[in-house]
């Protein structure tokens, strides 16, 4: 049923913006994350309805509407993408080459960047505090040339970016 399955090239960011704008998409990539490998497309229609429904249990209508529009519409769509990978027949989806990369953008899992973030603030900070105690003259650190500690600093942080940027 795809159209665009082994789609190689990274997706934009607008692009995932698009496919996880939706909230039946978006819950559909946080149940397979959640999932050990892969996932029945009816507990991923029943995981959904019961979401949007206000009454338990689910009303059956409310299922199939939610089941067909998965069949129909997301499902594809996320396979284009190469987000999942859908076994039509098993009635199973599975992450695909993009899901990782789509998972980064889900609340609850930007862990890494979040590292990130703690680890440029902590050189950053550090590196004022170098330059702070060298202005000071404190005597240990009155030695240290503030410009080079500066640029040490704006070096760390670069390479980290670009680490996290490559890898």
């Amino acid at each position: 049923m795809s159209v665009q399955t082994n789609r190689t090239e990274p997706l934009e960011e607008s692009e995932v913006f698009h496919i996880l704008g939706n909230d039946r998409r978006r819950a559909i990539v946080q149940l397979l994350a959640a999932a050990d490998g892969q996932i029945d497309v009816s507990d991923v229609a029943t995981e959904i309805a019961a979401t949007e429904s206000d009454t338990t249990p689910v009303p059956n209508n409310l299922y199939k509407s939610v089941y067909v529009s998965l069949q129909q519409t997301h499902l594809p769509q996320l396979e284009e993408d190469a987000v999942i990978e859908y076994d039509s027949d098993a009635k199973t989806i599975r992450p695909g080459g993009h899901f990782d990369e789509v998972l980064r953008y889900v609340d609850g899992h930007s862990d890494d960047y979040s590292r990130v973030l703690q680890l440029h603030l902590g050189l950053c900070t550090l590196g004022l505090v170098i330059i702070a105690l060298a202005g000071l003259e404190v005597p240990v650190f009155s030695s240290i040339d503030p410009v080079l500690s500066s640029v040490m600093m704006f070096l760390a942080v670069a390479a980290s970016s670009l680490y996290q940027l490559l890898g």
